[in-house]
């Protein structure tokens, strides 16, 4: 149990992220039940290990237990989906075929399933930087990977989504490339 000061800077300091957490943990998740779950699970575990919070960014901290939780989410529940790094076959999806593009009059909705056909690795540095405006250097904290990886990723991810939103994927499948 944290004293009265330790609780009010928690409070200042953490509470305020949880949003972005739920957030991330929806994109991770794609699920929205499981990720408010996730989320208020990793806001209870920094409540209780605040103490062994060393100042620094709040935000990033809180964001990691958050990515850390729903990494232990997926194992637990859906493993083979944390073994499926991106692979051109695997990631198409069969129903996006050109015709289903074109009939998606709702913006919005594609950028959502282009975004959930991503792998998790690229999802979420996507997600961290784009929908959370969180820095490469946050992202590498929150991620535990390299500055240089998190770029690279980030440019792969913005490349394969774009390829998404723009059908040429699904275009190359058909005609067999």
């Amino acid at each position: 149990m944290l004293e009265s000061h330790d609780r009010i800077r928690f409070e200042q300091l953490v509470l305020p992220h949880l949003d972005a957490g739920v957030n991330l943990a929806r994109w991770l998740l794609r699920n929205r039940a499981d990720a408010e779950d996730v989320a208020q699970d990793s806001m209870v575990r920094a409540y209780r290990f605040f103490q062994g919070f060393c100042g620094g960014d709040a935000r990033a901290w809180f964001l990691q237990i958050v990515r850390n939780g729903c990494y232990s989410w997926l194992d637990k529940n859906r493993p083979m989906e944390l073994m499926a790094e991106f692979d051109e076959e695997l990631h198409v999806r069969p129903s996006a075929s050109p015709e289903a593009l074109a009939a998606q009059a709702d913006e919005k909705q594609q950028l959502m399933l282009a975004l959930e056909a991503l792998p998790p690795r690229s999802r979420e540095v996507l997600v961290l930087r784009e929908l959370e405006e969180c820095s490469y250097k946050e992202i590498a904290e929150i991620t535990g990977i390299p500055m240089g990886t998190v770029m690279s990723t980030l440019s792969r991810a913005r490349s394969r989504l774009q390829q998404i939103m723009s059908g040429s994927t699904a275009k190359e499948a058909s005609r067999g490339l």
